[in-house]
């Protein structure tokens, strides 16, 4: 059967609230790394008071964890930027040695330009070249850890139409041992935000290339940011998993012959002692569907 994770998030509330489940219903970790680390005073990467709370976990559960990075930055360009990478290939390659990840993804897009660390990754022209370029990033980090891919992210503006999307990544995903995570929450959120189907996205994809499934919820943002007062669904993680994503799911799972697991996902901050029993049951209705 299919496996189901969880998050691990940096906060002491969230590990405390959800220690049950991670005993009992949890098949495995997502963590990112990045969540893990500090900058010490000469400016090196150095574990931080999570690192150790997190592998504590693994011990203690003794079940096994895999990766989702939010820094790797998959479509940076920049010609300054190789020692950056280098420092955080060191890094990931240490945890590596302790978490033995199962497999490591980032998110699709930009996360650093111009030595800039950005809050959120930016969308990248869909063309051979930067196809090219994001697979040599992967590369980098085979280095590290065998089995790597990346996250369809969710995007408020592309370079091209939405449903071009599948096609880019089916070129950049031409190589061995490279793979999709896919977000069905992202994939919902840009149907509601761009207007396009998200059951056609999903049957545009190469579903033999995903190793792993994201479900999670979301919310709205407030009218006022916006002059028009519309507002823009969030890829919030704050909230139960809605009916469209369990939906799509059960559309995709089936077809998704190399998955190796499906996490539920929440942020910190979001998860009060009332959310641990639907939380459970979102975890074991997802086993269910996995089971099917």
């Amino acid at each position: 059967m299919i496996p189901v994770g969880l998050t691990l998030q940096p906060e002491a509330a969230y590990l405390e609230r959800l220690a049950p489940l991670f005993d009992e219903e949890a098949d495995y970790f997502e963590v990112a790394p990045e969540t893990l680390w500090r900058k010490d005073g000469g400016g090196e990467i150095v574990p931080n008071g999570f690192h150790r709370r997190f592998l504590e976990i693994r011990e203690q559960t003794g079940k096994p964890f895999v990766a989702h990075g939010v820094g790797l930055s998959l479509g940076t360009a920049d010609e300054d930027d190789p020692a950056r990478l280098r420092r955080w290939l060191e890094r990931i390659r240490a945890d590596h040695a302790l978490f033995a990840f199962g497999w490591y993804t980032d998110h699709l897009g930009a996360t650093t330009l111009d030595g800039r660390a950005l809050t959120l990754p930016v969308p990248l022209p869909m063309t051979p070249e930067m196809a090219a370029r994001v697979r040599t990033r992967l590369r980098h980090l085979q280095t590290v850890v065998p089995d790597v891919g990346f996250e369809n992210a969710v995007f408020y503006f592309l370079f091209g139409r939405p449903l071009d999307e599948p096609a880019f990544f089916r070129a950049i995903l031409s190589a061995p041992r490279m793979h999709l995570l896919l977000d069905l929450h992202n994939v919902y959120t840009m149907g509601l935000n761009l207007g396009f189907e998200p059951s056609e996205y999903v049957d545009g994809l190469d579903l033999t290339r995903v190793i792993e499934i994201h479900i999670s919820g979301g919310s709205d943002s407030e009218p006022l940011w916006l002059p028009s007062g519309a507002t823009r669904r969030l890829d919030s993680h704050d909230a139960p998993v809605p009916e469209p994503v369990w939906a799509l799911l059960e559309r995709v799972l089936p077809r998704c012959a190399n998955l190796r697991g499906v996490t539920l996902e929440r942020m910190e901050g979001t998860v009060e002692a009332g959310d641990v029993g639907l939380l459970r049951e979102e975890v074991r209705r997802a086993k269910g569907i996995a089971a099917r």
